[in-house]
C-alpha cells in the first residue's frame, strides 16, 4: 500500500478521465490521496472529489500562497469557514512562493502566520510550500512554532542545510518525481532524510517523476517515486511504501483503516 500525501486530483487537468485516473492509482497500490486545497475556486471541486471517493481521498484547508492576491482577506475567511468540516486532515498547502511573484510577499507572510495558528488551534499537521523562501519560512515559523506544531515540507528541493533546519522543527520532507530528475541532486538530500520523516508525493498533475516527464501526473505513478526512494535507502519499493505510509497515518492522525 502507497499514500500520495500531496495531489491535486480535483483540477481541470483530470475532468476528461477522473475516476478511471483514480481507478489506476487504487489498483497500483496507491490507496490513499491527500488533497491538499488552492485558495476559493477549488474548494467544490475537492470537496466533491471527497464525496466520490471518501475511503480514498482526503481534504485539507487553506490558502496557497500564489493565490495570495489583493483579496486575500476574502480569500482567508472562506478558508476559515471550511475549516469546520470535519474531513479536513490538515492545514494546506499554506506557505510562501517567491518564486512566481514577490509583489504580495508582506501579505503572503500574513497569510502563512494566520495558517500556522489555524493548526496550532486545531491540532492539524501543516502543509509547508516553500519555493525559494526557506530563510523566509523558517523565520516566520521560529516566530510562530512551537512543540505543539507539527506537519510537513512538501516538495522539499532545499539543501542539505535546508533539510537540518527543516528536521528540526520535527516535521517531515515530502519527497516526490523531482528525485528521479536525471538533473537533480535532491537525490543526494534524501539520504539524509531519517526514514521515520519521510513522506511521499507526486504533487499531481505537476513533476511527473521519469519515465513520465513532461507529460501529466497522476497518482498512480507515486510508485515509479517509491522505486527511486527505495534504491536511495538500500529496501525495496514496497517497504518504502509501507513506513511512508504508516509516517503519513501517523502525522495525518488517520487509521490504517482509512483508505484500506
Amino acid at each position: 500500500m502507497y499514500t500520495d500525501s500531496h495531489t491535486h486530483l480535483y483540477l481541470d487537468a483530470f475532468k476528461d478521465d477522473r475516476e478511471q485516473m483514480i481507478r489506476r492509482a487504487i489498483e497500483a497500490g496507491v490507496t490513499r490521496m491527500f488533497l491538499p486545497n488552492i485558495d476559493s475556486s477549488t474548494t467544490g471541486p475537492m470537496f466533491r472529489l471527497a464525496d466520490q471517493f471518501p475511503s480514498n481521498c482526503f481534504p485539507m484547508m487553506a490558502l496557497h500562497p500564489t493565490s495570495v492576491k489583493e483579496d486575500y482577506r476574502d480569500q482567508l475567511a472562506v478558508m476559515g469557514q471550511h475549516l469546520e468540516d470535519v474531513r479536513i486532515i490538515a492545514i494546506g498547502e499554506a506557505g510562501i512562493d517567491l518564486y512566481w511573484d514577490t509583489t504580495f510577499i508582506k501579505e503572503q507572510e500574513e497569510v502563512f502566520r494566520t495558517q500556522i495558528n489555524w493548526a496550532k488551534e486545531r491540532n492539524l499537521p501543516l502543509v509547508i510550500h516553500a519555493r525559494d523562501s526557506f530563510q523566509e519560512i523558517f523565520r516566520i515559523l521560529d516566530d510562530e512554532g512551537g512543540d505543539g506544531l507539527k506537519g510537513v515540507f512538501h516538495s522539499f528541493t532545499g539543501t542539505r542545510e535546508d533539510l537540518k533546519k527543516a528536521l528540526s522543527y520535527n516535521f517531515m520532507i515530502g519527497i516526490n518525481g523531482i528525485v528521479t530528475f536525471k538533473n537533480s541532486n535532491l537525490g543526494e538530500v534524501v539520504r539524509e532524510i531519517p526514514v521515520e520523516q519521510l513522506l511521499m508525493e507526486t504533487d499531481s498533475p505537476f513533476l511527473s517523476p521519469v519515465p513520465y516527464r513532461g507529460k501529466r501526473n497522476e497518482s498512480s505513478y507515486l510508485v515509479e517515486i517509491a522505486a527511486k526512494v527505495a534504491e536511495i535507502y538500500n529496501l525495496t519499493k514496497e517497504e518504502i511504501g509501507q513506513v511512508t505510509t504508516q509516517n503519513a497515518l501517523q502525522l495525518f492522525q488517520l487509521t490504517p483503516q482509512d483508505g484500506s
